[in-house]
């Protein structure tokens, strides 16, 4: 079987890792298997942390609601289930820019919502309940 050289793919596959892996500390810029080491090392914490950044933010805008619910006197789970209550659809990076922008619309949302918190129907409490027992096994023989 003739020997194949594989040059040119070769040579452009590691090219395309050593341009990748530019301003990377010491060797790892300009030796193919420290680079090629560290470009998938970093591809994967890319990936990962693009997932991260999504969690991260609606974090952020979560305490930042619940900043400005306190200061208008409401918890934010119980603002935002007024909110459901009184169909307000609004997302939680929206409501996080009017809390930070626009105290005075932000306030208008808590009054709507404790508006249809009150008129929302109470639970009623459920009494006498019998709870179930399942039968006990049979034992094979």
């Amino acid at each position: 079987m003739p020997r194949v050289k594989g040059g040119y793919t070769t040579r452009r596959r590691r090219k395309a890792v050593l341009k990748l892996a530019k301003g990377y500390y010491g060797s790892k810029h300009t030796l193919y298997k420290t680079a090629h080491e560290q470009v998938m090392r970093s591809l994967a914490y890319a990936y990962r942390d693009r997932k991260a950044r999504k969690r991260d933010f609606r974090k952020l805008w979560i305490s930042r609601i619940n900043a400005a619910c306190q200061l208008n006197g409401m918890k934010y789970s119980r603002f935002i289930n007024g909110l459901a209550k009184a169909d307000i659809a609004i997302n939680r990076k929206m409501l996080a820019e009017m809390a930070v922008n626009d105290a005075e619309g932000f306030k208008g949302l808590c009054e709507a919502a404790q508006k249809a918190l009150a008129a929302a129907p109470k639970a009623k409490k459920v009494e006498n309940v019998v709870v179930l027992k399942p039968l006990p096994k049979k034992k094979a023989n």
